[in-house]
């Protein structure tokens, strides 16, 4: 089965930090570029971070300086360190998996369901 599960979300408080997981499966891992997205209410989803193959990585600036992507091949995981956070970093986080080969069929686009961070004291 393709998926990607988010997990690591929850309740901090300003200032604080979360790490959010984002484990894939049903993919060849390697082969595909990582990102995590989010989404506030009432706001468009936008990019926080992508993370390549290469492990070349890239950043929204709202977030750079505070967040780090990272991915570990050997557990088909990516990972986002989210630390000195602000209110305006609540949001669902999003990963989502992007191949490298245009090739639907054999390495399909994936989104994950999503996971709730609420930054609030």
């Amino acid at each position: 089965q393709v998926q990607l599960v988010e997990s690591g979300g929850g309740l901090v408080q300003p200032g604080g930090s979360l790490r959010l997981s984002c484990a894939a499966s049903g993919i060849i891992f390697r082969l595909y570029t990582m990102g995590w997205y989010r989404q506030a209410a009432g706001k468009q989803r936008e990019l926080v971070a992508t993370i390549t193959i290469g492990d070349s990585t890239k950043y929204a600036e709202s977030v750079k300086g505070r967040f780090t992507i990272s991915r570990d091949n050997a557990k088909n995981t990516v990972f986002l360190q989210m630390n000195s956070l602000e209110s305006e970093d609540t949001a669902h986080y999003y990963c989502h998996a992007d191949p490298v080969f245009q090739n639907p069929s054999r390495y399909p686009e994936v989104w994950g369901l999503g996971t709730l961070v609420t930054v609030s004291s």
